[in-house]
């Protein structure tokens, strides 16, 4: 079943023992892990990870795990990601079977409405989805203030909107800036304190991921000669690869709901006006300059680009420095194509 917005935090926060199988998915896909996260939490279980490959290939182990009893007594919850309607005659058996002694989590990103995997998650009652989107203008500098709040911080309007910015849209990277101004701070629940521009200035991301972020900003701005000057500059055998794809993830986050606001009817200096002091003034002319390149469509097939290779690159042997350049320069000449 879906997951009402109004009762999503206490389904989360004190799961219902009858459901065995919940689905995070949509367009926000840091937004689904932090949700899945928040119910591991719930659950006070401990994340036991499992393949969908594993799951495609025997669609009973899924079940069969689910139904065995830990061997060390705690409580789990298999988990798996990203998850897809290959996972779903596994699920269905899940569903299906007389008992289950640990919940299954699964995370994806965007699901079509005619997805077996949703179909299932939202038509059975043990059974519990939701979908995340990318927020965006206010409602992500709530988001901020109520993360803030939730390690301790007084988040200010002006440092949400500049957090905000930084993270364009991520919730996984807001918490982990807002985790180490309170860790700077020494702020708690029980001991909050107020966040203040000094130490946003002394710690923030935007103080240090300018280089990391020129690379990417090259390719997107397709501005070939430049970036593989620049890829000619890393060092060799370096580790460069995963922070200069997380930058490039940040920039094209910040720019898809940017860009699908233009598609409603909006001017690209209309919506650069509205972003007031949540972009950097030396950020603008790069926006817009990206914004007039890059349709929608085509940013959404580079942001999958980005994440499959990141994946690729955390989860087997690949050589980062090729496959890095290989990508960038495609985004490159992307942009310089006329649509």
């Amino acid at each position: 079943m879906k997951a009402a917005k109004a009762s999503l935090g206490r389904a989360l926060d004190q799961p219902d023992p009858a459901v065995r199988f919940y689905l995070f998915h949509g367009p926000d896909e840091a937004g689904s892990r932090a949700l899945a996260e928040r119910l591991l939490k719930g659950l006070a279980a401990e994340k036991f990870a499992m393949l969908s490959q594993a799951v495609k290939s025997d669609p009973a182990a899924l079940a069969d795990e689910a139904g065995a009893i830990s061997l060390f007594g705690g409580r789990r919850a298999i988990w798996f990601e990203p998850a897809s309607d290959e996972v779903s005659e596994g699920v269905a058996a899940l569903l299906d079977a007389p008992a289950c002694e640990s919940p299954v989590i699964a995370v994806a990103g965007s699901l079509r409405k005619t997805s077996s995997l949703l179909k299932l998650a939202e038509a059975d009652p043990a059974a519990l989805s939701h979908i995340s989107y990318v927020p965006e203008g206010r409602d992500l500098e709530r988001l901020v203030v109520e993360l803030g709040r939730g390690v301790g911080l007084r988040v200010p309007p002006e440092l949400a909107q500049r957090i905000a910015a930084g993270a364009a849209g991520n919730q996984a990277i807001a918490t982990q800036e807002l985790t180490k101004f309170a860790l700077y701070l020494d702020a708690s629940s029980d001991n909050p304190r107020e966040l203040d521009p000094v130490t946003v200035d002394l710690l923030g991301a935007d103080s240090v991921e300018a280089d990391l972020m020129r690379l990417g900003d090259l390719a997107l701005m397709g501005r070939l000669d430049a970036l593989l000057e620049e890829l000619g500059r890393l060092p060799h055998g370096g580790s460069e690869a995963i922070p200069i794809l997380r930058a490039l993830q940040r920039r094209l986050l910040m720019l898809v709901p940017l860009r699908a606001r233009i598609e409603r009817g909006e001017s690209v200096d209309g919506v650069m006006t509205s972003m007031g002091k949540a972009l950097f003034w030396k950020d603008k002319p790069l926006l817009q300059r990206m914004l007039s390149a890059w349709p929608a469509e085509r940013l959404a097939e580079a942001t999958t680009r980005v994440s499959q290779l990141e994946r690729q690159i955390m989860l087997r042997p690949l050589a980062d420095e090729a496959a890095l350049g290989e990508t960038l320069v495609t985004l490159a000449r992307a942009a310089g194509r006329k649509r």
